[in-house]
């Protein structure tokens, strides 16, 4: 302790200011050099962080205006998953199966470089049959009857459109408004604008179904980017140890724990005074965070005590530790104690050929889990409160990839229509919003721009997308860039 005193002693601020010969003309000069650095204190002041205890959870902003959401559930469908064979019913393309596509239609999108060697383009209609349900008469697959069970409670919107063709810049543009590496994440941004509602578990978790194949999936999709560090996502994983390095290593007890994390938050504090790097602060609350889950996480994740009803209503996967059923009743426990994001990724919707055959698996992975977390949350006074998001990065061609059929073909990418579900805080139960042309290749009513999709989601949390900025790099960013309007037609 005396080595902390003579330290803070020689590095404190007035020390360096008696000692250089430049004095403010060398903080005036630090400045310059490192704005970040030098405006750091004032940076964290302004937004109400508490230095001293590392206490980052804290808001830096009360809501624009009263919030429909606490709360939001995000299952994100990672391959595209194909509107025409989930909620988008398009009979014209069954009675022209095999007829080639109208040039004057295909023209209208621009396609991806797998089908640039194709010289044929023949339209494929759904070899899976479609029904009206529920009062709202939303047309559903068969392929998911228990979505359509609860179709009632959605808001189905078959008019999203997107700017980015191939995966990993359309899953970056959906997840973080840019189609470049680099920005926050949704979850992230609402993490710096919102604070955490638990200050035992991270207010932004992400859950990754094991076994969905197809396109990897990059943390960046969950990374804070240019906001501090403490502010990205937490991935939960399955098994033994669902954060990794969260336990103690053999022969360390709790308490000893706790005497190294205040010797190292002391050592912390006092480089905060020296370089005023807000960073440092963002590793005390990281290292604070991870000692609270120690005790917070097991019992937050530990679904056995969970009545056979419940494991019933998701199904039977939802006893396999790490499927997406598995990770939706998850979902549904870190959301009653209070985790603002909770962001599932189930990969695998990438169906460039032997769509109907891979639409059949990742439908039986998936819709009784979903509709099953609607009902969950429904019969616990919960959806009142949370909006859950159903969807992918883009939607898929109305005509064939690769050779035709009567039974099977593919899709390519799609980025100029599909299909996305919305249910819960503050959206409209029980409506289908947008419409596409008859070829399923165009929207023709009522678009949602991607930003458009992340205002609406951002409003029903109380916040106006234009005003939740971070100054990087002299310019000020936001999650929906510098367009996007709130869906207001959706809005209950």
């Amino acid at each position: 302790m005396d080595e902390l005193k003579q330290l803070q002693f020689s590095e404190s601020r007035r020390s360096f200011l008696k000692k250089t010969s430049l004095g403010f003309g060398s903080i005036a000069l630090s400045s310059l050099m490192n704005p970040t650095m030098a405006q750091a204190k004032k940076f964290l002041e302004n937004h109400n962080q508490n230095f001293e205890n590392g206490n980052l959870g804290q808001p830096i902003l009360s809501p624009h205006f009263p919030a429909k959401a606490k709360r939001v559930i995000y299952l994100f469908q990672s391959g595209g998953p194909s509107q025409l064979e989930t909620f988008d019913y398009k009979p014209l393309l069954q009675k022209r199966h095999g007829q080639e596509i109208p040039p004057s239609v295909k023209s209208t999108q621009r396609n991806s470089g797998m089908v640039a060697g194709q010289t044929s383009f023949p339209l494929a209609g759904s070899v899976y049959d479609f029904k009206q349900h529920g009062q709202s008469g939303a047309w559903v697959s068969e392929l998911f009857p228990h979505t359509a069970s609860v179709v009632d409670d959605l808001c189905v919107i078959n008019s999203v459109y997107t700017e980015a063709i191939n995966h990993e810049p359309a899953v970056m543009f959906m997840q973080t408004g840019s189609q470049q590496g680099g920005r926050p994440s949704i979850g992230s941004w609402l993490s710096y604008g919102l604070g955490s509602d638990n200050e035992n578990l991270p207010g932004f978790v992400v859950l990754v179904s094991k076994g969905g194949g197809g396109q990897p999936l990059s943390s960046a999709a969950w990374g804070n980017g240019f906001l501090p560090s403490h502010h990205q996502g937490v991935r939960f994983r399955s098994g033994k140890d669902a954060v990794l390095y969260l336990s103690n290593p053999k022969g360390i007890k709790k308490e000893d724990r706790r005497r190294a994390l205040d010797y190292i938050n002391q050592l912390n504090n006092e480089q905060f005074d020296h370089w005023q790097d807000p960073e440092i602060h963002s590793k005390i609350s990281q290292y604070e965070m991870a000692y609270k889950m120690q005790s917070s996480v097991p019992e937050a994740i530990d679904t056995q005590t969970e009545p056979d009803h419940i494991y019933d209503l998701y199904g039977e996967d939802a006893k396999k530790p790490g499927t997406f059923a598995a990770n939706c009743l998850q979902a549904r426990r870190l959301a009653e104690r209070g985790v603002k994001f909770i962001q599932l990724y189930h990969t695998g919707w990438d169906h460039h050929g032997n769509l109907p055959g891979g639409m059949k698996h990742k439908a039986k992975q998936t819709d009784q889990a979903a509709a099953g977390l609607i009902q969950d949350l429904k019969q616990r006074g919960l959806l009142e409160d949370t909006l859950v998001v159903w969807g992918g990065e883009f939607g898929r061609t109305s005509f064939s990839q690769g050779k035709l059929t009567a039974t099977n073909y593919g899709r390519d990418h799609h980025p100029g229509c599909f299909s996305m579900w919305m249910a819960g805080a503050g959206v409209k139960p029980g409506m289908v919003y947008g419409k596409t042309d008859e070829f399923g290749y165009n929207v023709v009513e009522n678009g949602v721009h991607v930003h458009d999709l992340q205002a609406t989601l951002l409003h029903l949390l109380g916040i106006d997308h234009e005003k939740l900025t971070f100054k990087h790099q002299g310019r000020r960013f936001r999650l929906t860039d510098v367009h996007g309007h709130v869906v207001k037609d959706i809005l209950s």
